[in-house]
């Protein structure tokens, strides 16, 4: 059999669980997964080996229609270019969401790259529901083909793998076999931390911040971490770190322990606070979080 590969791209709002499906099909964690809506920044790959395809999958963040930051901006991008070199569209929509997809819908009816709509959080639905979104979708997209799935419990997940298989090109691997990711392993250690603040914080803190790796210094049996938390104002930085430093310690003891099981070794982590108001902004911060336009 001819070896197949290419690049699947997910799109979608915010929170209609595109991370949630892109681990699964990849089988490993490798996009931040948390209840709060746009905890996707980058365009991250989880890739898929076997002796007769490579998948590239691209996961990107969920599409923002106001932009209120250079970041947002950088964001939007990663999104556009998802639509351009892509050989297949994964385009995700949550089963509960009452939202408007037209602009999205047009960007899509646009392209004549084979699209697969994954209709998620099936589990959360009902049969009759169900047939009636297929059928919606199927009229606003009528070269699409719609499937129900539910990445977080793997319905379908299967079914979704030998769909995107039929529509793959013939072509060699794009990325060594035994490679998973074009991340590295700063970029993973970093997304774990912001994971932990989206889940210890509430209101506007977790889309107030950003992580940067300051040191990684590799052992044979410990890793040394040094991270910087920014924030965009001071009284931010206070509930960052809470009272005598409670919040900041819970936070970095959650991290250790995913990045000590993503890595496969003990680490010890320093993580501190610093304060930028404009690093959304920021140009050069922004590269330096590996926001990349």
């Amino acid at each position: 059999m001819a070896h197949k590969a290419g690049y699947v791209n997910i799109i979608g709002n915010p929170n209609v669980g595109k991370s949630t499906l892109m681990n699964a099909l990849v089988g490993e964690k490798l996009s931040i997964i948390t209840s709060k809506a746009q905890t996707t920044r980058h365009r991250v790959l989880g890739i898929v080996n076997s002796e007769d395809f490579q998948i590239v999958f691209s996961d990107t963040p969920g599409i923002i229609n106001k932009p209120a930051y250079k970041m947002h901006e950088v964001m939007n991008r990663y999104v556009e270019a998802a639509m351009v070199d892509a050989d297949v569209i994964l385009f995700v929509i949550d089963v509960k969401e009452k939202a408007d997809y037209t602009e999205t819908i047009e960007k899509v009816k646009s392209t004549a790259i084979p699209v697969i709509v994954l209709l998620n959080k099936i589990d959360l639905s009902n049969q009759t529901e169900t047939s009636a979104l297929i059928e919606t979708w199927q009229q606003h997209l009528p070269a699409a083909s719609v499937l129900p799935v539910s990445a977080l419990h793997g319905f379908n997940v299967e079914k979704v793998l030998a769909d995107i298989l039929e529509l793959l090109p013939e072509s060699p691997a794009y990325f060594p076999k035994d490679e998973l990711t074009d991340k590295s392993v700063r970029f993973f250690v970093a997304e774990i931390i912001r994971e932990k603040i989206l889940l210890n914080y509430k209101q506007e803190i977790p889309y107030s911040v950003e992580v940067a790796i300051e040191e990684y210094e590799e052992g044979p049996k410990l890793d040394r971490i040094r991270a910087i938390i920014y924030a965009a104002r001071e009284s931010q930085k206070a509930i960052l770190i809470g009272k005598q430093g409670a919040a900041l310690k819970k936070t970095g003891t959650m991290a250790r322990l995913d990045i000590e099981a993503f890595l496969g070794k003990k680490v010890f982590i320093e993580i501190s606070v610093k304060v930028n108001k404009d690093w959304r902004d920021s140009d050069l911060l922004l590269r330096r979080f590996g926001y990349e336009a």
